[in-house]
This record gives structure tokens, sequence and C-alpha cells, in this order.
């Protein structure tokens, strides 16, 4: 279902350099304030073609869309008229490109895994995970991307101290460091974000959720 009204200025948006090349995500609060300042146009994909709208067009392209598009959509409701809520805003003159390090953290490590259990494979609550070092800490295992999976309670417990084998366990993916920010990854299995998936391909676009 839609999104309409307040909520909806808190939807996902992407934001792209000059070079269309993905730098962060912001709100949709934030991306129609660069809009309305003229810093920022909006992209949006139609049959595999961009096409580029300010403020004003965007608005007759919202009215077109509310008529025949409109549960594809989520609507901000002004006074006089309804916006919907774009996907991906390109900022006219920053053409600095994002870093390319995709930041070792447990948000990262908890979407990497998509909150499964990396021994028995289920899938739990963040609240009912914690992070587990493959080889232990206390053998010489380090903290890094290939080490730290996401693990239940009840494997943690009949791990241990030890390693997976001999516990008797077995890892259902071999961890690796992502090649862009798993996060994002979450985000383009949603069908609303799926025109961000042409401009993150490319390993190197690593963005950052930010509020």
């Amino acid at each position: 279902m839609a999104l309409v009204g307040p909520s909806a200025l808190s939807s996902h948006v992407l934001v792209l350099n000059k070079h269309y090349a993905a730098v962060r995500i912001t709100t949709a609060r934030v991306a129609f304030t660069m809009l309305f300042k003229q810093i920022a146009e909006i992209v949006s994909v139609e049959d595999r073609q961009f096409y580029s709208y300010d403020f004003d067009s965007w608005r007759e392209v919202s009215e077109f869309r509310a008529k025949y598009e409109r549960d594809e959509h989520d609507w901000i409701r002004c006074v006089r008229f309804e916006l919907a809520v774009p996907r991906i805003v390109r900022l006219l003159t920053y053409d600095r490109f994002p870093r390319r390090a995709v930041k070792f953290n447990r948000r990262n490590i908890y979407a990497r895994d998509a909150s499964r259990c990396q021994y028995c494979g289920r899938k739990f609550p963040t609240s009912e995970l914690s992070l587990d070092h493959v080889i232990p800490k206390s053998r010489g295992g380090h903290t890094d991307w290939s080490n730290v999976v996401c693990c239940c309670v009840s494997c943690n417990v009949r791990k241990g101290g030890r390693i997976p084998k001999e516990a008797g366990l077995r890892l259902v993916a071999e961890p690796v460091k992502p090649r862009r920010c798993p996060v994002i990854t979450l985000q383009l299995t949603a069908q609303k974000y799926a025109s961000w998936k042409q401009f993150l391909d490319i390993a190197y676009w690593n963005v950052e959720l930010r509020d």
C-alpha cells in the first residue's frame, strides 16, 4: 500500500552525483528540499530510459501518476496538490565519488547474513542474534569479515569456544566482505526501489544509509 502524508517524508531516496554515480541515501524530506532549492533534479527510470524533472515538471508528472499509477508510489500531500515521492535524485553540481570501503559494523554484518544464524540457517530478530567468531579469538581468530558471523543463542551455546567442526556445526555460507553495502542489497529486494539497481551494480558504488 502506498504511503500518504508525513510517513512518506521518511521514504528512502537514492542520491546520485552529477556523473550519475550513487553517493548516499537520504529521506524524501531532504530530497524535496534539494529539489526546491534547485540543487538537484529528479531522475525517473521509465521503460529503461532516464528522464529528468525539476520541481514544476515533477508536479505535472505526479498529477498523471495520481490518476493512473497511484498504488505504485508514496505520496506527499500539499495544500493544493500531491507529489509522488521520487526514488532517485541527482545533484547538479556535486561530482565527488563515494568511498569504496564497506564499514565493518554490526548492522552490515546482520544485513550481509540476512539476520540468519550462519550455523542452523534459521532467521531471527536481531535482538535474538549475537556475533560469533568462527575461529575463536582465544585460538587466534581475527575480528574481520571472514571470521565473524551471525549466530543464534542455541548454536552459540553449542559451539562455545570451539571451531565449528569440533562442535558438529557447519557454516551455511562462507563469510566474506561484501562488495557493496549489504543494507542496500536488502533494499533492492523491495520492488519500489528496483530502479536503484542500475546505479548500484558496479562494486565501488557503495552507499551508506543516513538520516
